[in-house]
Formats: structure tokens, C-alpha cells, sequence
């Protein structure tokens, strides 16, 4: 595959300022988007949606101005959560949709990302396109030909009415009292009408953008505001979304926290005995090995897909499959939606729990979580030490210790210099010695080798 400059895993994306990252850099991105997917079917339009961070009106208003030198239409969503983006893009028969947002990350980075004109991410060739295109000198169209811009003010009604329509009619949350944490982004505004339409009563957190904010105490990756909110309040349950709405973990009336893993199965186990499970259920190299255990008693096959949702996509459409998704909360339901949205997937985890009677506690109790233990090693960027003998020998020794009683994992971090050294099993004890004899035999082959 051909080396990317600038796309990631998941679009553009770094700290604000520094390249890409750049207001000069993005309106020259929107002129190259506009110039590749430019055609003449006389469809020439492109949304722009955001989350709540304070660069986003910067980065907005650079986009538009290239889409529009490039002479392609632009509607503006203002904040929405991604997954938003993603249905509205369809519905408007939009050339794509473009996402300014850096997810989870704290309000100083931020990202542009992008979808199709089905709702899925770009193809590899559209990205290349792009990549080519920025390079080119930027040409203004001639001035009859400029695209114009309009807002879309009635997007999160639409959005809220796509979200309450992928759980069945008969269903509703009357009785349920729910915590629901916006991590102070793009669905402040959205999810708690969700949950509020469907019958919860509704205590929102996290729910005050400044701007700064985002991903700041709150969120599925800063639980304590939530699992609190639920002590406090005596909630039913607690959702916790990200800062860009397409990550999700709750918290269950005991304070307990429930991951993407536990998620996965409790949807994957009720679509299975519906009938309505097709193909495997692809989970991530990271995946506990409880939830593997815990499909396979119910004759559901898990298959790892590499860390990242562009890859767990991948390999959902190679085997056929609707569910997959990450221990992150990135879950992605295709049987409703075409990526990753943290609302719906809570919206498929409170259906369960109303058809079955059975509390969010009760219902992950079916998927027993192995000890995980994770220590990150670093190391200097470009060096790949997972190949040397030594440590190749080091984890073959492990592997047979835990026998089929455990996982051994090395991975290069792919955002950070690190190797990431992952064990579980079921014995505790035994997986955090055996993970600190690997780090420390990784540790000593850094020093042996000169990498560090």
C-alpha cells in the first residue's frame, strides 16, 4: 500500500497549530477534498459537522472556504456527534460528510476525518486522491461556479429520530432513571433527548461545552463523574459517550463499570438467540479472552481483528458479520447503523435489558473478564524488537505456561514509542509475573541492542 503523508488510521488528526493541524493546511485539505470528489452530476455538496472544542469554528470556517473555492456546496451542522454525521451524509445524498473532531483526546488536538457518501470511511484510493491533490498548486473556480454554504437546523431532530427508530417500536425506558455523561462534547445536545423521548427520566453530567472542556473529568474515558452521578442520584444505570458521541461505556446500578467487551456480548448474545446474529463477531487483538470464552458457550465464534475500528470494519465486512467493536466501547451494530455510535449501542443494550427484565448488572454477569495486565515499554521510534530471538523465545516460554489458559500479546504502540506487553489468563498472580518478566526481558534486549 502506498505510504500516507498526512491520513491516519482515522483521518487528520494532532495538536492545533502545530502541522497538519494548521488553519492554512485545512482550507487547503477542503480545496483538494472538493477537487477529487467533484463531478457533474450537479450533487456537488459536502456536510461539516463538529464536536465542541473552540478550534472547531477555525477549522470550520477553513474548510468551507476551500470546499467552496473548489466549487462544491457545503451544509453546516454545527456540533454533532460523528456517528451523526455519518446517517446525515446519507440522507442528504451528500458527496461526504466531514468530521471535525479528535474524539477522545483533550480539547488542544484536534482532527478531520471523513465519510462517504454511504456513511462509511473514505476508501484507501479516495484518501491517496486527496493526498495527490494537496500537493498540487490551489486554484480558485471561476466566481459563478463558487459553491455556496448553508446551515441545517434541523439536524439533531433528525439524528434523534434515526437513533430512537433502531430499537423496536414497543419499546421504551418508562421507569428507568439514567445518568448519561457527554464528556462535555458534540452530544451534549442530543443524547439526553434520546434516552429523555424514550420514557428515562434523565440526569445529564458533563454537559456544559466551553470549548476547553471536552474529554476533561468526563466521559467514557474518566468514569468517577459517572459511576458518583449514579451513587448519588440511585440511578438504574449510567451511559458515559466520548467527545465526539462514537464511544460508549456504562456504569450498572452497583457503580460497576461495564466495558466495550462486556457490551458486545451482552448485544451478540441477545442477537443470537433472536436469530438475528449472521457470521462471526469480530472483537481486537485487545479483546478480553472472557468475552472469546464466553460467545463460544453460546456457539458464537470471536474473530481479532488488529486495534482500531477502521480495521475491526474491515474485517466485519470480510467475514459477514454485523457486530464487532473494541473493550474501548467503540461498538459497531451494522445491522442498524454503518459505524461506531455510542447512543445506538446503548439504545441495543436497554432494549435487552427491557425485553429480558433484567438489569444491566444481571446481563453482564454472562461474560466473566479474564485478569488482564497491560505494561508499556518504550523504545526508539522505528525499532521493531518483537523479532529478535530472545524475546520470540521469552514468549513461546510464556505461552506454554499458560497453556490454553491464557493470551501473551507484543505490540508495537501505534501512536506512541512503545511496545505494548499484554497477558491475561485466568489466575491472576501468575499473569502479572509472567507480564513483568516479558517487559523486563524487552528492557534488557533494549539496552543489548543499543535501541535505547
Amino acid at each position: 500500500m502506498t505510504q500516507r503523508k498526512y491520513f491516519g488510521t482515522d483521518g487528520i488528526r494532532g495538536t492545533v497549530g502545530n502541522p497538519p493541524i494548521t488553519a492554512d493546511f485545512v482550507l487547503k485539505l477542503g480545496w483538494a477534498i472538493g477537487r477529487v470528489l467533484q463531478n457533474d452530476s450537479g450533487k456537488n455538496k459536502v456536510l461539516i459537522g463538529k464536536d465542541t472544542r473552540i478550534s472547531g469554528y477555525m477549522f470550520e470556517s477553513a474548510l468551507q472556504a476551500g470546499l467552496s473555492a473548489a466549487g462544491m456546496n457545503v451544509g453546516l451542522l454545527g456540533p454533532m456527534p460523528t456517528p451523526a454525521i455519518a446517517y446525515l451524509t446519507r440522507t442528504f445524498h451528500a458527496q461526504a460528510g466531514i468530521v471535525i473532531s479528535a474524539s477522545h483526546n483533550p480539547f488542544p488536538d484536534n482532527g478531520i476525518k471523513f465519510f462517504s457518501n454511504e456513511g462509511k470511511k473514505f476508501p484507501d484510493e479516495v484518501e491517496l486522491a486527496i493526498e495527490a491533490q494537496i500537493e498540487k498548486p490551489m486554484e480558485t473556480v471561476s466566481p459563478e461556479k463558487l459553491g455556496r454554504a448553508e446551515r441545517i437546523d434541523d439536524a439533531p431532530g433528525r439524528y434523534i429520530e434515526f437513533c430512537k427508530s433502531t430499537i423496536p417500536y414497543e419499546v421504551d425506558l418508562k421507569g428507568l432513571k439514567i445518568v448519561v455523561d457527554c464528556a462535555h462534547g458534540a452530544t451534549y445536545h442530543i443524547a439526553p433527548e434520546v434516552f429523555r423521548e424514550l420514557g428515562a427520566e434523565v440526569e445529564s453530567i458533563g454537559a456544559q461545552p466551553n470549548g476547553l472542556n471536552i474529554n476533561s473529568g468526563y466521559g467514557a474515558t474518566h468514569l468517577d463523574a459517572l459511576q458518583n452521578a449514579v451513587a448519588y442520584q440511585n440511578a438504574d444505570l449510567g451511559i458515559a459517550l466520548d467527545g465526539d458521541g462514537d464511544r460508549v461505556i456504562m456504569v450498572d446500578n452497583q457503580g460497576e463499570i461495564v466495558d466495550g467487551d462486556e457490551l458486545l456480548f451482552i448485544i451478540a448474545q441477545s442477537r443470537h438467540n433472536e436469530g438475528s446474529l449472521k457470521g462471526q463477531v469480530v472483537g481486537t487483538l485487545m479483546s478480553n479472552l472472557g468475552l472469546e470464552q464466553a460467545l463460544e458457550t453460546k456457539g458464537i465464534s470471536l474473530t481479532r481483528a488488529k486495534v482500531g475500528d477502521r480495521y475491526v470494519l474491515e474485517a466485519m465486512q470480510e467475514k459477514n458479520a454485523i457486530l464487532g467493536g473494541e473493550s474501548s466501547g467503540h461498538i459497531i451494530c451494522l445491522d442498524r447503523t454503518t459505524t461506531g455510535d455510542g447512543i445506538i449501542t446503548a439504545l441495543q443494550v436497554l432494549t435487552v435489558s427491557r425485553q429480558t427484565g433484567l438489569p444491566l448488572h444481571v446481563l453482564k454477569s454472562g461474560m466473566k473478564k479474564c485478569p488482564q495486565r497491560m505494561i508499556n515499554v518504550p523504545i526508539t521510534p522505528g525499532i521493531d524488537v518483537t523479532n529478535l530471538p530472545s524475546i520470540q523465545k521469552a514468549v513461546s516460554e510464556a505461552e506454554a505456561t499458560l497453556a490454553d489458559q491464557g493470551r501473551v500479546l507484543l505490540r508495537p504502540s501505534g501512536t506512541e514509542p512503545l511496545i505494548r506487553v499484554m497477558v491475561e489468563g485466568f489466575d491472576k498472580q501468575q499473569v502479572d509475573t509472567i507480564a513483568q518478566q516479558l517487559a523486563d526481558v524487552v528492557k534488557a534486549e533494549i539496552g543489548d541492542n543499543g535501541t535505547k
